[in-house]
């Protein structure tokens, strides 16, 4: 009965052992998103998301986003030691396809761990970096590339023209590698691009619509040739709307992205050549994270 007793004793010995042992350690930890404002980013690219790991990225996995705002999933299962070690989150937008293993340049949103949670914003400083409140914009309507007095509701410059000459007529922060400005108006309900840019004391990267002379060194266009479909040029931008818009940079879709610091009514009588404000429009995705 002894040796019985001690078998017994030595097999649940082992038993308990073998329950309580490393291997049963849960290895994994959900990484949880709760993120609003994300727009759908079409079939090329896709949202990833990044921990910081002792200053290197560590991807949580890509998801995409519906016309309705809704995230594709919002729970990521990662390694235990990796997220309970991250010191912040980072989202980025990258190729859907073909696509390399580390961070795009475009950073849209980020945000520090405090504790097990964090808050996600666009002026982290790892993403845009700024909050655009300071942003200030200004335009006038005018047709430069076609000479004086023709068409002239047809064209917008971004400029200052209340001092009676030419000015600046953007404040806007430096943007980060993997984003750029562009310059939009609204007529008839179709957004027509002005052209992109980063430096508001310049020509912008496009003048496909404008005629053959040259404009100011502003950013903006004049929108007289080449209508795009659905459009006639040249086009009477009154009652339209004027838009400063950020974008990817690769650009994800021909329309204006959901970063918008800027955004005007083109008055419905507008008289050419008379400075218009733009409004701030800082309506912009946020979110949090936990652990």
């Amino acid at each position: 009965m002894t040796r019985i007793f001690k078998f017994i004793a030595l097999f649940c010995f082992a038993l308990t052992v073998s329950f309580c042992s490393d291997d049963d350690e849960p290895t994994t930890k959900n990484l949880v998103l709760n993120i609003s404002g994300l727009e759908n980013l079409g079939s090329d690219y896709v949202y990833e998301g990044w921990i910081m790991v002792s200053g290197s990225p560590v991807t949580t996995g890509r998801f995409t986003v519906n016309d309705n705002g809704i995230l594709s999933q919002t729970s990521f299962n990662l390694d235990l030691d990796d997220l309970d070690a991250a010191t912040a989150f980072i989202l980025t937008i990258e190729k859907a396809v073909g696509d390399v293993p580390e961070p795009s340049d475009v950073h849209i949103l980020a945000g520090d761990f405090s504790g097990n949670s964090g808050t996600l914003s666009i002026d982290h400083g790892a993403a845009l970096g700024n909050n655009f409140s300071t942003a200030i914009g200004k335009y006038i309507l005018a047709t430069p590339t076609n000479g004086a007095n023709n068409d002239e509701n047809s064209g917008v410059w971004f400029l200052d023209l209340s001092s009676g000459s030419p000015a600046v007529g953007l404040s806007l922060p430096t943007l980060p590698a993997g984003w750029k400005y562009e310059g939009w108006v609204v007529t008839n309900g179709q957004p027509v691009t002005s052209g992109k840019f980063t430096s508001v004391t310049g020509a912008d990267e496009f003048d496909g619509f404008s005629d053959n002379m040259a404009g100011p060194p502003f950013p903006g266009e004049d929108y007289l040739l080449n209508a795009p479909s659905g459009l006639t040029f040249p086009v009477d931008l009154s009652g339209g709307k004027a838009v400063i818009s950020i974008e990817p940079d690769p650009d994800n879709s021909p329309n204006p992205f959901l970063l918008k610091p800027l955004v005007g009514d083109i008055p419905a009588n507008a008289i050419d050549h008379t400075t218009y404000n733009l409004g701030q429009n800082l309506n912009f995705p946020t979110g949090s994270f936990s652990r």
